[in-house]
């Protein structure tokens, strides 16, 4: 996750992002989805990357793992609701998690 900086767009933000959080070069951005995150106030645009390189987590992250697309469970809200588009462009319906 970030945020823009000036004079950069929603695309270049995202390149941007994965390099600095992951360590991975980007291509071809993809736009997901606009998404509301009521909690913080913000507005979540989500994308799909072509990635390539190895894995180094930055500061901010703390770990990651691979979940195969079938076991995959979204929540109701935020990027929970990216995935669930980003899986069902994929051909897979994801089970939504309650958020009682």
């Amino acid at each position: 996750t970030g945020f823009l900086e000036r004079a950069e767009s929603p695309d270049q933000c995202v390149v941007r992002e994965v390099k600095e959080e992951l360590n991975l070069d980007a291509t071809s951005p993809a736009l997901i989805g606009v998404y509301a995150f009521e909690r913080m106030n913000q507005v979540i645009i989500a994308y799909h990357v072509q990635a390539v390189g190895v894995i180094s987590l930055n500061e901010e992250l703390d770990d990651y793992k691979h979940v195969p697309f079938e076991r995959c469970k979204v929540w109701p809200a935020g990027t929970g609701l990216a995935l669930r588009d980003w899986l069902r462009s994929r051909g897979y319906e994801p089970e939504m998690l309650s958020m009682k």
